[in-house]
Parts: structure tokens; sequence; C-alpha cells
């Protein structure tokens, strides 16, 4: 429950750690498009960590679903040409952990190599064989999130998503990997009951035996069940993250860094009272 990164500390023992999202894609499903240049990219990481953030994920790759339209896939030059500028950037002004959200073994190779700590893959080791040994190499923790397939029938899919999460751990052990952590992914594949379903059972996974992370942020089941959009759906995810706090959660992936940390403080001062 504590990852040592080089100089830096991740301590997942005593309280919920907040990661702040930095895309640098021109179509993610809330922010596309904004942070494409690189110094407002290294100038809103500066925000988040302002903000509290505990550390900050940067992606360079769009993952989302089909309901906000195609989604563009790039290779891993064009991957590194968005990303690498920003790690350089936020490692040079600043000591909070970066991790590189992706499925792609050379890009992570090339982000570690310019300062970030962790590689975030929702494909959990699946897309690219050779992630593991890269991470390995470089002392990197990786998060492991559940992406269908296998598919998930119409009913609670928890305690799928857990042996799904279990047999990715216990491969990435194999590969040689130790510092873990593991994702139920929500969003992903997941019915709108199937995702409140994890979202009640969540702390099931804790029994992993590593950091848990959720990333519910915006996404669409809170803010269908809002009848709203992206843009109004801020009060969802706080009510999301509270939630999640109060389970045990480890690590919260998040667009709204200063309104969360505020929010899931309030509720561990209310469940240490």
């Amino acid at each position: 429950m504590i990852w040592q990164l080089g100089e830096r500390t991740l301590d997942f023992r005593h309280r919920l750690q907040v990661m702040g999202i930095l895309n640098t894609t021109p179509d993610s499903f809330f922010d596309g498009g904004a942070y494409l240049d690189p110094a407002r990219a290294v100038e809103r990481g500066l925000q988040l960590e302002a903000e509290g953030a505990d550390l900050i994920d940067v992606g360079g790759e769009s993952t989302r679903p089909p309901l906000y339209g195609e989604r563009q896939s790039v290779d891993a030059e064009e991957e590194c040409r968005r990303v690498l500028p920003v790690i350089e950037g936020l490692r040079r002004q600043t000591r909070i952990p970066i991790s590189i959200d992706t499925t792609k073994a050379e890009v992570a190779r090339r982000a570690l190599e310019a300062g970030a700590d962790i590689v975030n893959d929702i494909s959990a080791l699946r897309d690219d064989p050779g992630l593991a040994a890269v991470a390995d190499a470089h002392q990197a923790p990786v998060i492991l999130m559940h992406r269908p397939p296998p598919a998930l029938g119409p009913g609670d899919p928890t305690a799928a998503v857990r042996a799904f999460l279990a047999q990715r751990l216990e491969a990435a052990r194999q590969g040689g990997l130790t510092a873990l952590a593991v994702d139920p992914g929500l969003g992903f594949g997941k019915s709108l009951p199937g995702n409140f379903a994890l979202l009640r059972r969540v702390e099931v996974f804790a029994g992993l035996g590593c950091p848990v992370l959720v990333g519910a942020s915006r996404k669409s089941f809170i803010w269908k069940t809002l009848d709203l959009d992206p843009a109004q759906s801020l009060e969802g995810s706080l009510a999301v993250a509270t939630l999640c706090a109060a389970q045990g959660v480890h690590l919260l992936r998040v667009h709204d860094v200063k309104e969360t940390v505020r929010a899931v403080r309030v509720a561990h001062a209310v469940a240490r009272a």
C-alpha cells in the first residue's frame, strides 16, 4: 500500500489519493481539445497540483465510448508526440507523481524515461505483451483496469470483474511486477445498473490486496441518471466520490480536483468522528 517512486512516495494506507486527469487529446469525451497545446497542458497540470491532486494522469489517446461519436485511434509515435512534452514540462516544474495512461509498451517506455512514474493501462496488460517488461525494467507501478471482453451478463457484474482483475494481478506478478492497483472500469462495457452495482460493492476489490482506483468522473451513468450532460455532472460525480471514500477506495481519477478533494475530506472527517 506504499509506492516508492524514486524520491516520490504514494501512501495509500491512511487517506484517499486524488488523481487529476490531463488529456492531451482532441476527442476525449469531456475535455477533448482543451489541452492540445503542451504549454497549456503543463499549466493545467500545475493547476491540478495546486488544487490538491496527489498525482497527474497524462493521456494521449481517447478511450471514449461510441455514444460520444467515433474516437481517433493513434499510433505510438503520435501518442508520444502529444504526451512527452507535457510529461517533460511537468517533471521540470514539479515533484508530483505522474502516470502515463496508455496501452502501448513504446509509449510507456518513452514516458517513463521522460519522467513519468506509473503506468495506467486500461487493457490490464492485454493489448501489448511488452508493456509488463517495460514497467518491470523501470520499477513502475501498474494500474490494471477491467475492460470487456469478456462480455458481461445483464446482472451484477461485480463477481466477474473481481475474478478478471484477480487473474490479471496474478499474470502481472508472474511477470515480475509487485506494485499494482486495480480499477473496476466503471463505464467500460457496463450497463447503468451494472455501474451502480459495482459502486455499491466496490469494497470487495480491496480484498485483492492492492490499492483500488475508481474513475467515474462525469461518466454517462452519472449524467444519464440526472438527465443532464457531462458538463452538468459535477455534483453527481462528487456524490460518487464521497461514496467511494466511505467504502475505502484508495484512489480517485477525476477531472475536478479541487471540488473532489474538498468533498472527500469531509467524508473522511465524518468517518473518523
